[in-house]
């Protein structure tokens, strides 16, 4: 290796070192303990929503017109559990990641020690999640039994952008809808409590997610690029097809297999999530990760 290319190098861990001192400031300044922010003790409220009801997968259906207001709102926190079950499902992937990238690097450095500060966040939101599905009697809502296989595979072998993009791609998708609902005042109080936490701390976890894709990319070729922009795009519809369990429809009393046809077919759902998807896409398209393939994959997840 040349002086220009050590330069070069140092130069790069310098900015890496500053960015995430910068997210450990952040950190200190402004983070939370859901175990005393959220109110976990005052019993569930029926009387409000889950979610915002413009992001029920049912929303804008003949079904949803049909149904009372109590079926309604039951659907939306059923839903809201099942979105967090799926939550916990990829953070812990997440931490694997992360866990396994930082393995044996140099812990005074300050991206090391964020690395280990979003584990402790991620953490510490998984029973946040936990707890809230808990609260809003739902079950335990897991992915299908292919989506968790490979949900292990690709924790223990993904790396660099493959790894952080695919974060991204995970939070960026909750992000938008999450922002949401912690602002609608029909939403259940300690689900908006629960939202504003999430959207608060995860939004420095995106910032790493993107300056790690940005960085992990610089001297990648066209192949490489062209399959992790595909292995990318795979997570992203495997995420989305885990995030509203079918099972959410019978436990809400309605008839599940209208409810499943009605919500494949809903254009408003669909629209709600390409909205939601639209800066992702953009950061994606910049790092030349929306190749053709990837195109094809996020349009069959609606998320473009």
């Amino acid at each position: 290796m040349t002086s220009v290319d050590n330069r070069i190098e140092a130069d790069a861990q310098q900015g890496q070192d500053s960015v995430a001192q910068r997210l450990l400031d952040s950190s200190e300044m402004l983070s939370y303990d859901p175990a005393t922010e959220v109110d976990w003790e005052t019993p569930l409220d029926t009387s409000y929503w889950g979610t915002s009801p413009e992001w029920s997968t049912l929303y804008g259906t003949s079904y949803w017109e049909e149904m009372t207001e109590e079926q309604r709102k039951e659907l939306t926190r059923q839903e809201a559990a099942s979105v967090a079950s799926t939550g916990i499902w990829f953070e812990m992937i997440l931490q694997q990641m992360v866990l396994r990238d930082f393995y044996a690097k140099d812990p005074t450095t300050p991206e090391f020690q964020w690395a280990l500060t979003e584990i402790a966040d991620e953490c510490r939101h998984s029973i946040m999640f936990a707890r809230g599905a808990e609260k809003l009697r739902a079950p335990a809502y897991r992915p299908r039994w292919y989506a968790v296989q490979g949900g292990r595979v690709y924790a223990a072998t993904a790396r660099g952008e493959a790894a952080y993009a695919a974060i991204l791609v995970a939070e960026e998708v909750l992000d938008v809808m999450q922002r949401d609902w912690m602002r609608d005042e029909r939403v259940v109080p300690f689900v908006r409590t629960i939202n504003n936490i999430h959207v608060v701390e995860e939004s420095r976890h995106m910032k790493f997610a993107r300056d790690e894709t940005k960085q992990r990319l610089e001297g990648a070729g066209w192949a490489r690029r062209q399959a992790n922009a595909v292995a990318i795009a795979t997570v992203a519809y495997f995420i989305v097809d885990a995030m509203w369990n079918p099972k959410v429809y019978e436990n809400a009393g309605l008839d599940s297999k209208r409810a499943l046809h009605e919500a494949k077919h809903n254009e408003n759902f669909k629209a709600m999530l390409r909205s939601s998807c639209s800066g992702l896409m953009e950061f994606l398209n910049s790092c030349g990760l929306l190749t053709k393939p990837a195109k094809r994959i996020y349009k069959r997840a609606n998320l473009i």
